[in-house]
């Protein structure tokens, strides 16, 4: 009966739209997004002179200012009581270990060095954090799920010890779709929830057994994040409640802790598999000192909104962080993440489709919302933070589409969505996806969680629909293969990394330009109509909001 009702409603968007004045105006709204403009708007963004767009620098300020103006370009006014800024209160951390830390097991001592054998900061607001002789115990994978009558807790007393656990859920490595959900990460899979559930088992510290399938990124990643600040929504309690440092072991280096003990990483994650697996005390301490630098301060979320005609109350958000990390370690003589891919295609992606909107001479039944959300990069921060403290009601937030990553590497035959299947919003993307003679897909790398990753779990946390869709693995000129491999290029040697720089060289954004006219109509239908996408049944985010119930 729910998806007869879905399909009766979706049929009454397209009788609304089937005016030929209507179309008119949508198609010259469409022709508003253009390569010209989304060049000029990422080479600008992923400039050198915005110095990587870190939070509480000298970028943040010229990046935000920057947006205001972009975003009041496209007729937009400001989103926060008269402001294009949200200040977002925030602690900044830098931590530095002070030597080599140390393992002690039996007779035997193991000296790592950070970052390259062990990625470790801490999030408590103490200048000098000191751990020594920490009991080790191995948690599997760290996950307590009563939905899914699992708890790798259940036997372990691991209050003021050093927790180690696995990257992932269990599903990934057995591909059982009744364990968990197969290959598809849940939030259970995530570092932040195993840092999250460590803190609540009363841990001192959490370690996590680095595998680049079940992080989806090669260690290289948390070892550069460990390097440079962390920032977190300032906390009045200063994170006493969390562990003491938090961090990720390389693959090598659980393989030498582990082969010391008889055990092999691969053999102790088949066991973890096994439902009411029981985590053990390896017979081991750790000791580590980290110094940290404590700065407060605020960060800003940027928006602007063009108010609906009719029910002004009611909003459609479009969302792409701003941040990226800054000036930071070189590679090969650049050390500027101008994040020019990450986010700025994203950035771009959003303010032309704000333009769009902005070209009607009669503005949309309900409001748009532009958001650029500050530390995405640092765990979602400002997302987090605009979604506890919102301009709109998130009983009346009608959906959130969310971008990141946008490759500018041609027209897609595909619309991937990351989370495909979550939310009624599908149906409203198929149709526009169909008229561009495209098809939807899922993600085909569920297991790396990228639905935790980006800003529009921060709406999908409170109940918001929310989606992160665009073309990405069906090249219309070169096909399936070779997308991958432009995708895998990136990843590999790019992503998160000083070259993620604009190249007009080899660069084409027409696939972006198909994408935004995409999310654009899908948003315009939902802007004209009365109705509000639901949550599909059996998906984790459903009956939060008491519209779902």
């Amino acid at each position: 009966m729910k998806k007869h009702l879905i399909l009766i409603a979706v049929a009454l968007l397209i009788t609304i739209l089937n005016g030929c004045s209507e179309n008119n105006a949508i198609r010259k709204a469409i022709e508003t997004i253009t390569v010209e403009d989304l060049s000029r708007l990422v080479k600008e963004v992923s400039d050198d002179s915005f110095m990587g767009r870190q939070p509480f620098t000298e970028g943040e300020r010229i990046t935000i200012n920057w947006l205001a103006s972009e975003i009041e370009r496209t007729g937009f006014e400001p989103a926060f009581n008269g402001s294009w800024f949200q200040e977002v209160p925030m602690t900044e951390i830098q931590s530095a270990v002070n030597g080599p830390v140390t393992i002690v097991q039996g007779n035997e001592v193991i000296r790592l060095n950070s970052p390259d054998d062990i990625a470790v900061t801490s999030p408590r607001e103490e200048v000098a954090v000191e751990v020594r002789a920490s009991e080790m115990v191995f948690a599997g994978f760290g996950i307590v799920a009563p939905e899914y009558d699992w708890n790798d807790y259940r036997n372990l007393d691991v209050r003021n010890k050093t927790v180690v656990v696995l990257i992932n859920d269990p599903g990934l490595y057995t591909g059982n779709r009744e364990l968990f959900k197969g290959r598809e990460m849940t939030y259970y899979g995530r570092w932040t929830y195993k840092f999250e559930e460590a803190a609540r088992q009363g841990a001192t510290g959490v370690l996590i057994i680095h595998e680049t399938e079940g992080a989806g990124y090669e260690y290289t990643i948390p070892r550069k994040s460990s390097l440079g600040p962390g920032l977190f929504i300032d906390n009045k309690n200063g994170f006493a409640s969390g562990c003491a440092f938090t961090g990720w072991f390389s693959a090598e280096t659980a393989d030498k802790i582990f082969g010391a003990l008889g055990m092999s990483v691969t053999d102790l994650r088949n066991e973890a598999c096994i439902s009411g697996y029981s985590g053990f005390s390896m017979g081991s301490t750790i000791d580590i000192s980290i110094s940290n630098s404590i700065r407060k301060s605020s960060s800003s979320n940027v928006g602007g909104i063009l108010r609906g005609s009719l029910r002004p109350d009611e909003v459609i958000v479009y969302s792409a962080h701003w941040d990226h990390f800054g000036i930071g370690e070189s590679e090969m003589g650049d050390s500027i993440y101008n994040g020019a891919v990450d986010n700025g295609t994203s950035i771009a992606w959003a303010l032309e489709i704000g333009e769009a909107f902005s070209s009607f001479a009669r503005r949309p039944e309900r409001s748009i919302m532009l958001f650029f959300p500050t530390a995405e990069e640092d765990g979602l921060v400002g997302s987090k933070y605009y979604a506890a403290n919102p301009v709109f009601d998130p009983e009346l937030t009608v959906a959130c589409f969310n971008n990141d990553l946008l490759l500018p590497i041609g027209r897609m035959k595909d619309v991937m969505i990351t989370g495909f299947g979550q939310s009624d919003l599908d149906s409203i993307v198929g149709l526009v996806a169909a008229k561009q003679d495209r098809y939807l897909m899922p993600d085909p790398n569920p297991h790396t969680g990228m639905y935790f990753r980006s800003d529009h779990f921060s709406f999908a946390a409170v109940g918001i629909p929310a989606m992160f869709a665009r073309g990405n693995c069906d090249s219309r000129e070169l096909g399936k293969e070779w997308a991958a491999e432009q995708e895998r290029d990136y990843i590999n040697n790019r992503y998160h990394r000083p070259a993620d720089n604009y190249d007009p060289s080899v660069w084409d954004l027409t696939g972006i330009v198909e994408d935004a006219a995409l999310m654009f109509e899908a948003g315009y239908m939902l802007a004209n109509s009365t109705w509000f996408p639901r949550w599909k049944e059996g998906s984790e985010f459903g009956r939060i909001r008491s519209r779902d119930k």
